[in-house]
């Protein structure tokens, strides 16, 4: 709308950066906050001095902001609505903005889908976090199986996008190009499981799942394991190669007080399949990110310890 304040904080090479909100406000005639690059404290105290009405950020962005020491004394009354996307939003962190009162827009999308593709609306938040909601219009999407086939109903697979909205190719590579698109869909490489009202929730990268004694292991599902942990401020699980079990889950994570590894293989023991639980926790100060303010999991899987 009109009145709408945008806080444009992701990086602007980044089509997220400018095709899910700066560009519609600019068509719509809202106003837009411009950002060269977040900060954690300029960014709530521009919430409350430009009384911005929506936003948009990756987890790590509302994660910096909450952990900030002004973010319990800033006015956020303006904040009706913030976006997230990127990557799965732990649900501790949801129930914290949420009883400040934000409504948190989860969804899902990629570049090579310009980039929206699912959306949860605000309603769903709390009874469906986790979810990243429903195909936007004009966007169709499906489900495709080990062998190939599209699956129906409720079930897990591959997310495959297809719709106006889904790019040509990558500049100078077709190689790359007949990868994604066969078929007519968009191969996203992103597993995704759907329930029987049609909702969907991402599980994980197919590249980051990693199989341990024949089982397959979506690093997501144990890292919100690991972060619903009071003690923990973030986690990041890796698969390294492992004799007897093919593979097997190594975490590393951030903490915000005194908890000690076996507390914390306990805590996951209690909640997850046995197959599932790290086989170590490693614990370091600050995870490793892209300029999107992702982790960078490919420097954790390559410099972390070898697996005894």
């Amino acid at each position: 709308c009109t009145f709408d304040v945008v806080l444009q904080v992701l990086p602007q090479f980044h089509v997220g950066g400018w095709n899910v909100q700066p560009l519609l406000a600019w068509w719509k005639g809202a106003t837009v906050v411009l950002e060269p690059e977040f900060d954690a404290g300029r960014a709530l105290a521009l919430i409350e001095s430009k009384r911005v009405t929506t936003m948009m950020g990756v987890p790590a962005t509302y994660l910096f902001m909450a952990e900030h020491p002004t973010f319990e004394s800033t006015d956020l009354s303006s904040l009706r609505m913030a976006v997230v996307g990127g990557a799965p939003m732990p649900e501790g962190l949801i129930r914290l903005w949420t009883e400040r009162g934000v409504a948190l827009v989860q969804g899902y999308g990629l570049s090579e889908a310009s980039p929206n593709v699912l959306g949860l609306p605000p309603e769903h938040v709390m009874d469906m976090i986790g979810y990243a909601g429903k195909p936007y219009p004009h966007v169709d999407v499906a489900l495709e199986g080990d062998s190939g086939s599209l699956l129906e109903g409720p079930a897990t697979g591959e997310l495959l996008v297809r719709g106006p909205n889904v790019f040509t190719g990558y500049w100078n590579d077709d190689d790359a190009t007949a990868a994604a698109m066969r078929n007519g869909w968009l191969h996203t490489g992103d597993v995704a499981e759907r329930d029987a009202a049609g909702f969907y929730r991402i599980r994980d990268r197919l590249k980051d799942m990693y199989i341990s004694g024949g089982e397959n292991v979506y690093p997501a599902e144990v890292e919100s394991v690991l972060t619903d942990h009071p003690a923990v401020v973030e986690a990041a699980v890796v698969g390294r190669a492992h004799e007897r079990w093919g593979e097997v889950g190594v975490a590393f994570v951030v903490t915000r007080s005194d908890v000690e590894a076996d507390q914390l293989l306990k805590w996951c023991r209690e909640r997850l399949a046995l197959f599932k639980v790290p086989d170590r926790v490693h614990f370091i100060d600050a995870l490793p990110r892209s300029a999107m303010n992702k982790i960078a999991k490919l420097e954790l899987s390559e410099g972390s310890p070898d697996v005894d």
